[in-house]
């Protein structure tokens, strides 16, 4: 699997002009499962996630996580992640799972991040999206587990 992780002062997914999820101080995390991914995957990579420690301490180092400093989650599904730009100019996205099984370990992974963690929002799995963030630094790290 893999993520786009940001640091963000505040962000919200909008569908069809409705906000459908917004955090204050926290982390987007864009989300995207390849062929062959499975809940390990998505297990291994919530785990870096909610560990990674992006936020600043008491001196300014980047040294707490968003569990540390009780940010919240805002889960994006975006399968473009996984696009292959060697071949040309126009991306290949034949490494990113199939619909169904994207959209399965998407929910799971959001399954267990609200588990894992108080205060989780997501998007909307395939729809068109609209996503503001306030990116924090900027802070932008991207992630993939196998």
């Amino acid at each position: 699997m893999i993520a786009l992780v940001q640091r963000v002062a505040q962000a919200r997914v909008d569908v069809a002009g409705l906000t459908i999820g917004e955090i204050g101080a926290g982390l987007l995390v864009l989300v995207c499962a390849e062929r062959g991914d499975a809940e390990a995957q998505a297990d291994k990579l919530l785990a870096k996630v909610l560990k990674l420690r992006i936020f600043s301490d008491e001196a300014g180092k980047m040294n707490r996580s968003v569990q540390d400093t009780g940010g919240g989650l805002l889960v994006v599904s975006q399968f473009t992640l996984a696009a292959d730009t060697t071949g040309g100019n126009r991306p290949s996205f034949t490494n990113a799972a199939p619909p169904d099984e994207g959209r399965r370990l998407y929910e799971y992974f959001v399954q267990q991040a609200r588990a894992a963690h108080p205060v989780v929002a997501t998007g909307e799995f395939a729809a068109d999206m609209k996503v503001h963030l306030v990116n924090d630094g900027p802070v932008t790290i991207p992630m993939r587990v196998a």
